[in-house]
């Protein structure tokens, strides 16, 4: 427990995982809490007037200890979790929430902030200053700080109820996903699917002591059985059983919980004097408001429906003609959409898998970020892990200074949700003329390797890791002086931009010569493989677009305006109705697993992938403009967009990297729909 109570004695202080229990988390929380608390109070009781330097700079360099707690526990909660950690998750999250109200509405700590806020005309501050002093005042009022101790009560117990009701839907989700298994002994089951894919079920059902396959709902494992396996009903039952994770009556049902949280975040907003929990939310997106959010929605939604439309008409005769489908379902997309592909371009997954090993695939990120941004990436081991299956490398400039310290953790196993996602467990940071380098981690669900061949990765997967791969950019790039500016810590909407444009190198010949290599034979993937790559690029591309649609407009109907939900189901079916295409299935619901907006911090955000699309798909028309390698849009990209963090807005950073601001038609044209 005394570990978190100093800095780490280990190589760059990195987080000393094996010397952990989870018997110490409990009172380690109570500890920092109290030591965060100690440090709020020097700065209530310094009889000094306030300044910027004693209030603002004292209040963001507090709760440094807690802060690191608080990464590597949550952090280690989601990617190597267990019965016990859950618990002491339910346990120590109200503390924190209570931790952050006490901050929140503190009213003597608000008159400080105010004082130095109210004479901000009279400081010399610069632009990250006056960010930080805009974000600091803007974090009480926002949180009650202007209320009654009344109403200031009532946002506590709000907080503190959804708290552990966001904690509840996560685990009820992993609960359900763990639960279910597809047990197949007769091999003809499986006519269709790859060898890769029936070798990782065969593994998987031997782990369970079982003879044949087994098959999850861990994505490995269950896209490659709805895309490949030709038995009709048994990707019914499967699909089925991942539609309705949550949406079963049982003690995982997700029903009331979503309900719940809608109520709340209705109630907080209205008590904070928001319209909705929408308004409250977009005031600090560059969306700004839910009716630009609506209007961006449906201007795309309109401009991809139609192209959506036949493009779903196309694969409706292509399934009939096949093999006499009259009506697609849902369990029947991306097994026609597989055949259809293979049948227009002569490419399937299986195909290009072998130029793809995950190995290679991770060294030519690191050699594009090398091309691009002049860092290195050097494996260590003697850096200590949480899992025998994750890497660590120490990230280096040229002048072989450190820049961070990079973890990957890339297979899937129980106790790790499902899903790709970076994080951190050290934010950048400038103190006492010391650049606090970050720590930064990706963690994703790759196929793992088999007993006779290494980690082979989808295409999908591919784009999935130099996704996350541009989140931990934007990481361990940052170069700013307070930790709560840093990195990531930035607008929703934009907080994509460095992850989607860096899966576009993803499609370029150039980039793709350093990387997909035959894993047996070392041959360069070949041109017309490229070519039809970038030719399948926008492949059903309406439809994907209208998918994506369909959250962000059920995740805005939810938030965007005060309203009680009687069902579930019937609201969410009403709200997607405009962008569906398929025959809704009675039992499933995928608000009750919808993660993202219900236990993440997507809600009223999730449109914003869309919106960062428009913004990388524009950014990326520069780079070829001037060439993919070029070091001075990439100088540009590094300087005023990856290592500023959230020190000034968006839309002024983008417009200093590209000299204007985003135009849509970038993105349509990309995409194929103009």
């Amino acid at each position: 427990m005394e570990l978190f109570l100093k800095k780490f004695t280990t190589k760059h202080n990195t987080a000393p995982f094996s010397k952990i229990n989870l018997s110490d988390y409990k009172e380690a929380f109570e500890k920092t809490i109290e030591l965060a608390r100690t440090e709020i109070d020097s700065i209530v009781k310094n009889t000094e007037t306030p300044t910027f330097s004693n209030t603002i700079e004292a209040l963001d360099y507090s709760g440094e200890q807690l802060d690191r707690l608080s990464n590597i526990f949550f952090n280690l909660n989601s990617a190597e979790t267990c019965d016990e950690m859950q618990k002491i998750a339910q346990e120590v999250s109200p503390l924190i929430t209570a931790f952050s109200n006490d901050i929140a509405l503190n009213e003597d700590l608000f008159k400080r902030v105010k004082a130095v806020y109210d004479h901000k005309d009279t400081l010399t501050l610069t632009t990250e200053q006056a960010t930080l002093l805009d974000k600091k005042f803007k974090g009480f009022s926002r949180n009650g700080a202007l209320l009654n101790e009344e109403d200031k009560l009532k946002l506590r117990e709000i907080d503190t109820e959804l708290a552990k009701i966001k904690l509840t839907f996560g685990e009820n989700v992993l609960a359900e996903t763990n639960n279910y298994q597809l047990h197949i002994t007769n091999e003809e089951d499986l006519k269709g699917l790859p060898d890769g894919a029936k070798e990782m079920a065969a593994s998987l059902a031997k782990s369970k002591n079982l003879e044949g396959w087994v098959f999850t709902l861990d994505f490995p494992s269950y896209l490659p059985f709805v895309t490949y396996v030709e038995n009709r009903g048994l990707r019914k039952e499967i699909a089925i059983a991942a539609g309705k994770k949550s949406f079963q009556d049982n003690e995982f049902d997700n029903k009331e919980n979503v309900k719940r949280i809608v109520e709340l975040r209705h109630k907080r907003a209205n008590l904070l004097g928001y319209e909705s929990h929408s308004h409250f939310v977009l005031e600090e997106r560059m969306a700004q408001n839910p009716e630009k959010v609506q209007s961006f929605l449906n201007d795309l939604l309109e401009k991809a429906k139609p192209a959506a439309q036949k493009e779903f008409a196309q694969l409706t005769t292509f399934a009939k003609e096949l093999d006499g489908i009259d009506q697609l379902e849902k369990w029947d997309g991306a097994y026609y959409s597989e055949k259809l592909k293979q049948k227009l371009f002569s490419l399937d997954d299986e195909l290009l898998k072998p130029y793809f090993q995950l190995e290679n695939v991770l060294n030519g990120a690191f050699t594009i970020a090398e091309k691009l941004f002049g860092i290195t990436f050097k494996e260590v081991f003697d850096i200590d892990k949480y899992h025998e299956d994750v890497q660590t490398f120490e990230v280096l400039d040229f002048e072989g200074q450190l820049v961070a310290v990079f973890y990957s953790d890339f297979f899937p196993r129980k106790g790790k949700r499902n899903g790709a996602w970076m994080t951190s467990y050290k934010p950048q940071y400038i103190k006492d003329g010391v650049n606090e380098r970050p720590h930064v981690s990706i963690v994703c669900n790759f196929t793992p390797p088999t007993e006779t061949k290494p980690s082979l990765l989808t295409f999908n997967e591919v784009t999935t890791l130099f996704h996350e791969f541009g989140h931990a950019l934007h990481g361990m790039l940052a170069n700013t002086t307070y930790p709560s500016l840093s990195g990531t810590s930035v607008y929703w909407d934009f907080v994509e931009l460095p992850s989607q444009v860096m899966e576009n190198w993803c499609y370029e010949p150039e980039a793709l010569a350093l990387f997909a290599k035959h894993y047996e034979t070392g041959e360069i993937i070949p041109q017309q493989y490229v070519e039809k790559i970038k030719e399948s690029a926008s492949f059903l591309e309406g439809m994907a677009t209208l998918r994506q649609l369909s959250f962000g407009i059920l995740d805005i109907t939810y938030h965007g305006k005060s309203q009680t939900i009687d069902d579930v189901k019937a609201f969410e079916k009403q709200a997607m109705e405009g962008t569906s295409l398929y025959p809704d299935v009675a039992e499933n619901c995928m608000s009750t697993s919808f993660s993202h907006i219900f236990q993440g911090g997507y809600s009223s955000g999730y449109y914003s992938y869309k919106w960062a699309e428009v913004l990388d798909a524009d950014a990326f028309a520069y780079f070829q403009e001037k060439g993919i390698f070029n070091t001075e849009v990439a100088t540009k990209f590094k300087e005023n967009v990856l290592s500023k963090g959230g020190t000034e807005l968006p839309m002024e950073l983008y417009k200093k990297f590209r000299g204007q601001e985003p135009k849509v038609e970038a993105l349509l044209k990309r995409a194929g729909l103009i």
